[in-house]
Formats: C-alpha cells, sequence, structure tokens
C-alpha cells in the first residue's frame, strides 16, 4: 500500500518527514510527524513554517535535547511532553527486552501508562492555531506509537497505519548507517521474530486493542476537548517573524 502520495514533506535537514492528513479523517496540513527537528537548516525552518507549523511538540526527555543547527522561527512554540515513563519499573523492564524501540513494547505502554499517550493528544489538540509537528529522537518508535493512536482515533486503517510506521525505517537508514549501526529493519524484524511475531502482526494487536475513542475518554481528556481530527489547515503562508534568525 502506498501511502505516501502527497504526504512527504522536504524541509532542508531532515529525512523523514510526512504530513499525516489523508489516512482516516486527518486533514491536510493539520498535523506532521518527523524525526527531531535538529538537524534542520534555516531553509528546512522556513519551509516547515511556510507549510503552517506554529508548534512543536517534543515527546523526548529534556536530557536528550541537543543545541538545533538553525534557530526556530519565534512564532513557533515548542512543547515537551516526554513519552517514555524513565525510571519507572516499566521502562526498566522494556529496556531490557527492546530498548523500547520496536512495536512490541506498543500494548504494553498504552495500557499500563496511558496518560503519557493521552497528554500528548491533548497537546497536539489543544495547540495553537496552525499545523503541529511532533517527534522523537528518530522519528521512528515513540512518534510511530502517537501516530497509531492519532491515526487509531482518526478512523484510518490498519493498513495505512503499518505502512506509514514502516517507512521510517527506509528514511532513517542512512541515518542509521551513519552512525554505524546496523540495519534497523532487520534488527527489529530478528528480535521480534525471537518473540514469534512480526513488526506487522504486533503493530495489528495494538491496533485491534484500542478502542476510540474511550482510549482517550477513560485517561484524560473530557468529551469537551476538541478532538484533533477537527484541527484546522495550516494557516496562509508568510514570512517567519522577523525577529527569528535567519527564519
Amino acid at each position: 500500500m502506498d501511502v505516501t502520495v502527497g504526504r512527504e514533506l522536504s524541509w532542508q535537514g531532515c529525512v523523514n518527514i510526512r504530513d499525516l492528513g489523508g489516512l482516516g479523517q486527518l486533514r491536510s496540513g493539520a498535523v506532521v510527524r518527523m524525526e527531531a527537528p535538529t538537524r534542520l537548516s534555516e531553509a528546512g525552518w522556513a519551509a516547515a513554517w511556510a507549510y503552517g507549523v506554529r508548534t512543536v511538540v517534543d515527546l523526548r526527555h529534556a536530557e536528550e535535547c541537543g543545541q538545533d543547527h538553525a534557530p526556530r522561527p519565534a512564532g513557533v512554540t515548542t512543547v515537551q511532553v516526554p513519552l517514555d515513563p524513565v525510571g519507572t519499573p516499566f521502562y526498566e523492564h522494556w529496556a531490557r527486552i527492546d530498548n523500547l524501540a520496536s512495536p512490541l513494547y506498543f500494548p504494553a505502554m498504552l495500557a499500563e501508562h496511558p496518560e503519557s499517550a493521552v497528554a500528548a493528544v491533548r497537546a497536539i489538540a489543544g495547540a495553537a492555531p496552525g499545523c503541529v509537528v511532533f517527534h522523537c529522537a528518530g522519528g521512528k518508535d515513540r512518534t510511530g506509537l502517537l501516530a497509531l493512536v492519532l491515526l487509531r482515533l482518526a478512523e484510518a486503517a490498519a493498513e495505512e497505519i503499518i505502512a506509514d510506521y514502516l517507512l521510517s525505517y527506509d528514511r532513517m537508514k542512512q541515518r542509521y548507517a551513519e552512525l554505524g549501526a546496523r540495519d534497523q529493519l532487520l534488527a527489529v524484524s530478528e528480535l521480534l521474530a525471537g518473540h514469534n511475531t512480526t513488526v506487522e502482526a504486533s503493530l495489528t494487536s495494538t491496533i485491534q486493542s484500542l478502542t476510540m475513542p474511550d482510549f482517550l475518554l477513560d485517561n484524560g481528556p473530557k468529551p469537551s476537548d476538541t478532538p484533533v481530527t477537527a484541527r484546522p489547515g495550516p494557516p496562509a503562508a508568510g514570512k517567519p517573524p522577523s525577529c527569528c534568525a535567519g527564519g
């Protein structure tokens, strides 16, 4: 299934960027997933601004965050919503199994620590007008988990959710190679085979177990909260605020 048509974005400096619009009920220009925007150049941030980005939701912990290569536009708000429950028995347990770097831990994460995903959904739904970008480090697992929740809420087909998740392995392949890491799809597939499952089967299990909107309503947001699927598209394109260096 080709879920890339019209969704992949080219912002100089990053390689794993795509709009979730067009999957399920999500509108184009409302929500974008990507890897950490640390490598975005001035031109990259300008492209993000022109696309309508006004809020960035960072799923990493503060100690993971490095220096941006170029300043962010002054009109972009960054919100930190750490997804991994670092320091908990859950985290220590799964760090030994898959280092929280495969879809194997997704069902347990949503069952035992739903508050993290719910907080991230609320940050997106309640963001100021404009496109919202969310990311972790590589834009694969924490970002993939949140994308799964959002797309499930938006009534995307399981096949669309799985295909979107798998794209990150290909888009980040060169980045991982630069770090000396082996092919991540192969590594994760081997890990999951040791647990008698596959990437696709593991994701399917998570998707089928996630009942929407009950998951959100039972774990935080009230019915009056703005639904993610109702977020408008991007605002009219314009230049970044003049106070933004190089933006």
